[in-house]
Order: C-alpha cells, then sequence, then structure tokens
C-alpha cells in the first residue's frame, strides 16, 4: 500500500505499483477533453439506438422509436423513381415497337432502358458487350436465325428457343446424323469437308464432292441447297463463316454427329411487355438490327396488343 501511494518527484504523479525490470508505472489520469469525448460518444451511441434500429433480434432488429430503414429509404426511392419514368413507360406501353424509330426521343428512351436490362437478365449468356461466345449469339453482327427485324427479335425474346409449355416458341431440331445412325463415321466426314468447302475453309477435293451429295439428300431441306440456311426453320447459314460453336473439323464433326440444341429462356413470363419491348429495341441497335419487311400490298396496320 506504501509504494502504490508513492509520488513521483518530478511529476508529482502517484506509482501505481506495478515494476517491471527496473520499470515503473504512472498513475497518470485521463485528459478531461479526452474523457467528455468518451462521454459524449456513449450518450450518442445511446440517442443512436434509441432513435434507429441497431439491436439485432431474432427476425430483424429493433425498429428504433423514429420508424426508419433503409429499406424503407430505398422504396421511397424506387417510388419516385417509378413516378419519374412512368409517363414514358407508358407512351412505350402504347406504341408498337414497329413505330418507334417515327419517335426519336421514345426510341432512344427503349434503347436506355434496354441496355440497362440487358446488363440485368442477359450478360450472362451474351456477354456484357453481347459478342456472346461458344453457344451463344453475337448480337452484334448481322447474322440471324430467326430474323433481325425489331419485331422478329421482340418476338425470339418473348417465347424463347426450345421452351417447353410455350406454344409460341422458337423450335428447330438437327438430327443428331452419327449418334442416331443415320450416316456412317465416313459419310459425316464427308459432309463437313463440304461444310468447310462451301464455308471457304478448305479446297474442293473427293471428300467434299461425296459430301455435296450427302448434304443435298440430308441436310439441304433445312439448310437449302446452297447452304445459305433458312430463317423459317433456323437453319443457319454454312457459307458465311460464322459460326455458333465452331467451324474447325473437329467441333463441325460434334455437330453433325449428335446435333445441338441450344436453348433460351421465353421471357415473355418473367418479364412484362414493356422490358421485352425495350430489350428488342436495343439489342436490334446493337448494329445488327435489320429493317421490318415491307407490308403486304393493301394490308391494314394490326394493333399490338399489350398484356
Amino acid at each position: 500500500m506504501a509504494d502504490e501511494k508513492r509520488i513521483d518527484g518530478p511529476t508529482g504523479t502517484s506509482f501505481v505499483g506495478h515494476e517491471w525490470d527496473g520499470i515503473e508505472e504512472l498513475d497518470t489520469p485521463m485528459p478531461r477533453w479526452w474523457l467528455l469525448t468518451l462521454y459524449a460518444t456513449i450518450i450518442f451511441a445511446v440517442v443512436m439506438v434509441i432513435l434507429y434500429p441497431a439491436i439485432p433480434m431474432l427476425h430483424g432488429a429493433s425498429r428504433g422509436t423514429l420508424g426508419w430503414s433503409s429499406h424503407g429509404e430505398l422504396e421511397k426511392e424506387m417510388a419516385a423513381d417509378h413516378d419519374r419514368r412512368a409517363p414514358t413507360m407508358h407512351a412505350l406501353a402504347a406504341s408498337p415497337i414497329e413505330g418507334l424509330p417515327a419517335n426519336t426521343q421514345l426510341l432512344r428512351a427503349a434503347q436506355e432502358g434496354g441496355r440497362s436490362a440487358f446488363k440485368v437478365y442477359c450478360t450472362q449468356c451474351h456477354g456484357s458487350g453481347a459478342a456472346g461466345a461458344k453457344g451463344y449469339p453475337n448480337l452484334n453482327d448481322d447474322d440471324w436465325l430467326w430474323g433481325g427485324d425489331v419485331a422478329t427479335i421482340q418476338q425470339t425474346i418473348t417465347h424463347g428457343v426450345r421452351q417447353p409449355g410455350d406454344d409460341k416458341t422458337r423450335m428447330s431440331q438437327m438430327p443428331a446424323f452419327g449418334r442416331d445412325g443415320i450416316l456412317k463415321p465416313e459419310e459425316v466426314q464427308d459432309v463437313v469437308s463440304y461444310v468447310r468447302f462451301v464455308s471457304h475453309q478448305e479446297a474442293a477435293n473427293a471428300s467434299a464432292r461425296r459430301g455435296a451429295t450427302i448434304f443435298a439428300n440430308n441436310c439441304a431441306v433445312c439448310h437449302g441447297a446452297d447452304a445459305k440456311g433458312s430463317r423459317t426453320v433456323g437453319a443457319p447459314n454454312l457459307t458465311d463463316g460464322i459460326w455458333l460453336y465452331g467451324g474447325d473439323r473437329d467441333t463441325l464433326t460434334e455437330t453433325v454427329t449428335n446435333a445441338r440444341y441450344g436453348i433460351m429462356p421465353a421471357w415473355g413470363s418473367r418479364l412484362d411487355p414493356v422490358t421485352i419491348k425495350m430489350l428488342a429495341t436495343y439489342v436490334h441497335s446493337l448494329g445488327g438490327g435489320e429493317a421490318l419487311p415491307p407490308k403486304p400490298a393493301g394490308a391494314r396496320p394490326v394493333a399490338v396488343a399489350q398484356k
């Protein structure tokens, strides 16, 4: 006890009584400004706990007397943004997609809205720049399986590709020529040689000449006698050098042998019609969009029903 009350001469501060290797500790009091700051922060923390959500509970947190929450703030901001966009969304809903080019401001709004929706729903497969990947089409070029006008793109997005339960889904089915025994392995190779010839990857040879006959008897019904494909059945053009899975011999052999059955969601059951309209407008604007086909003579405009 005597040691605890011993005073350090130079500072006038009492010793605590702890000593280690000749070093002793002084009982120096905290500065008043520091103590006041500490007390202020404690009071501030107590007030915040009372006013705002703070204490973790089993199914959330204490609500606080002000009733404020980050979720509530987000809902307010989203509601305000919804009100801000409402006139544009109503205008888009009332306008047939074919008529958007006549309204530059509305067209620009649709494209920007589609750009945002694309980042959320489409980049996982088509990539952030819409350049696609193996098995997922590049949406920047002018190579289309079903058609590249804005109305056709809207139809494809709405009903998807090979989607069960959607009667209007895009549907094509290439036979598995090798797996199902329709063609012998050597015939598959001849067809591959012919496809590589018409796509300017190989020079004419005996295998390609045999493949031309096999192609005419088995493949031309969908891909056409000139191998340029058919949008009616979603058969790709085999002469343009643009490949969804690849144009090398091994990949083409796999394609002819086992066929390909890529799918795309039917977004009509997941997204509202206006969002789909904006997506179609954005995809059409990427660089490969085509003009609408001419209407038959004497045809009357058909109103586009909105859900």
